[in-house]
């Protein structure tokens, strides 16, 4: 049962339509500006832009790809978490995500790598995916042993990390510690019935996933495993815990990856947030179970990375 606190908080987002004067949900096609998108999302972070006193910030230049450290005080040197931000593949970036990323930071105590791989539709699939896998083959150049090293992402970012996975078992690379996947889009063909029911419960603009999902694409089957992780092969992937919102249309995304995962052998968790929204534990500490959620998932990296 959602408490009070967050029950207000779910509804002030999925109504904030109303703040920006509309009173519908604003509706996606392939007309939708994406530079549009892309400037509301950055100037949206820019309210949450608070940044943790105890998280020293450094941009880095990493194999051409802008990047960010986020360093906590009297983080483990050798332990390290490469973020992968959302955004539908079409937004993101470092900057509008960099108030949520370094409060992820401080909660688990530990170094996050977060970077701005290509979007579509100026750079559809494989573009992303490219520039995840150069990320984790520089992280392990730089010396960082793969035990040492967990993959996170939410949204887009969360299917991105699993379908990274899959690219890291093509390769024959040496999987990280575990993989944490935040309301992660794991089916572009947005099949799950989530995607009918759950969408005017959200606060997505209608119609948007398969919007992205096209941009994205491109020319691609996006039943292809390295674009949908949902239809690949999950036998042998490392530890993976998976969030998601039940009031969200990727709800029936990140379940069904755990159904699939488990039925395949992988040690894998799923935690269900009943009457929360997209990507609510980083909404933490706003109300308690957005805070529970995040901390569940910093126990479960800590763990990985055998720092208790």
């Amino acid at each position: 049962m959602s408490g009070f606190k967050s029950k207000m908080f779910n509804l002030f987002v999925r109504k904030s339509h109303l703040l920006r004067g509309q009173l519908v949900k604003e509706t996606f096609d392939e007309n939708t500006s994406i530079t549009a998108f892309r400037e509301r999302c950055e100037r949206g972070a820019e309210r949450y832009a608070k940044i943790p006193e105890t998280v020293n910030i450094q941009s880095e230049i990493i194999e051409g790809i802008n990047c960010e450290r986020y360093t906590p005080q009297k983080s483990p040197q050798d332990k390290i978490i490469l973020y992968v931000h959302g955004g539908g593949y079409v937004s993101g970036s470092c900057s509008d995500h960099r108030a949520f990323v370094t409060k992820f930071t401080e909660f688990t105590g530990v170094c996050n790598l977060i970077y701005d791989y290509r979007l579509a539709p100026e750079h559809p699939f494989p573009a992303a995916l490219d520039d995840s896998l150069l990320m984790y083959r520089s992280l392990l150049s730089a010396g960082y042993k793969p035990e040492n090293i967990v993959i996170a992402g939410e949204s887009a970012g969360g299917g991105l990390t699993l379908a990274l996975l899959l690219a890291i078992k093509n390769n024959n690379i040496p999987y990280p510690a575990a993989a944490v996947a935040i309301s992660p889009w794991t089916d572009l063909t947005c099949s799950g019935e989530s995607y009918k029911t759950k969408n005017r419960l959200s606060p997505a603009p209608l119609n948007s996933w398969f919007v992205f999902s096209k941009h994205y694409c491109g020319e691609s089957n996006p039943e292809n495993p390295l674009i949908s992780p949902l239809f690949g092969d999950l036998k042998g992937l490392p530890p993976v815990f998976i969030n998601s919102a039940v009031n969200d249309e990727l709800y029936d995304d990140g379940e069904m990856f755990y159904k699939k995962a488990k039925d395949a052998g992988v040690d894998v968790s799923f935690r269900a947030g009943y009457g929360m929204i997209h990507c609510y534990p980083f909404f933490a500490p706003m109300f308690r179970e957005a805070t529970d959620a995040m901390n569940e998932i910093c126990v479960f990296i800590r763990e990985k990375l055998m720092l208790d």
